[in-house]
């Protein structure tokens, strides 16, 4: 298997509002930059959708290291929340509803495709690729404004 790092992060102008995604997939010397955003959104939903849009665009099984800034994110997985909720119906343990089934579903059908490490770094805290996620997804967030 091929191994491909990604480093992602999300942004909103609000909560909910414009927001984006940033994604950094890096294999050997090579970099691809990825982003996008929603005119309504989440901070979580724009974090999750980083990590999905990355490895979607992958074309065969890796072996991915995905860093990211988002406890949501890599607590989800590290943690076995993602399993539980799966397990449960998508009900979390305070017996409250999943937010987010939809995004939690195609990581979850990712996560059988590839093999994933999820790696949680400090946001703005002068991580390379992280402050560069980060500025691609700001600026995306920031097309929304008015």
């Amino acid at each position: 298997m091929k191994h491909v790092d990604i480093y992602t992060d999300g942004a909103c102008r609000g909560n909910p509002g414009p927001g984006g995604w940033g994604a950094i997939l890096v294999y050997g010397t090579r970099e691809k930059e990825l982003s996008g955003g929603e005119a309504l959104t989440t901070n979580n939903r724009m974090e999750l959708m980083a990590a999905i849009v990355a490895m979607e665009a992958l074309r065969e099984p890796c072996d991915i290291t995905l860093t990211s800034d988002s406890k949501y994110l890599t607590d989800a997985v590290n943690k076995g929340w993602l399993t539980s909720w799966k397990q449960r119906g998508w009900i979390k343990a305070d017996k409250k509803p999943v937010l987010n089934v939809e995004l939690w579903e195609r990581i979850d059908s990712l996560l059988s495709y590839h093999k994933v490490c999820f790696v949680w770094v400090h946001g703005h805290q002068g991580h390379e690729y992280n402050e560069r996620c980060d500025r691609l997804a700001t600026a995306f967030a920031d097309r929304f404004r008015v």
